[in-house]
């Protein structure tokens, strides 16, 4: 009797051994970590850090025609002018682009009351893109 209580609580502490959680340290550099979602980015860290603009494809997006255009913080702030004068404001992944060229974009959802820190400006409503593309 007492051989066999020594094999089961042998077996049980071996298995909760087993059990045991491995430490964080065991994953492969830049596995995700355990809760972490793969691809983001750590707390804290910029989520489009790294981004490089995408062409749109022609006849996909608003047409409209560059009013002002500025890069700050990795990004480039675009007001498209529409042909009937509504302004929108762009932001996307740095981008040449000047004042002038007719560029169409995809839409999106707009943020409203976006504060720039790069710019200290605040944008009444602007849209987040992946890219523009500019007709030629």
């Amino acid at each position: 009797m007492k051989k066999t209580a020594l094999v089961v609580i042998s077996i049980a502490a071996l298995a909760l051994a087993g059990c045991k959680d491995k430490p964080k340290g065991d994953a492969p550099a830049g596995a995700p970590q355990q809760g972490q979602v793969p691809g983001a980015a750590a707390p804290g860290a910029d989520p489009h850090a790294g981004m490089k603009s995408q062409e749109i494809a022609a006849g996909v997006g608003k047409k409209a025609t560059v009013g002002q255009t500025m890069n700050s913080g990795g990004y480039t702030y675009v007001e498209a002018v529409d042909d009937k004068g509504e302004k929108t404001w762009l932001a996307l992944p740095e981008t040449k682009v000047a004042k002038g060229d007719k560029i169409e974009y995809p839409e999106a959802p707009p943020m409203v009351n976006f504060t720039s820190k790069t710019l200290n400006r605040t944008f009444e409503k602007i849209l987040f893109i992946p890219g523009i593309r500019i007709a030629k």
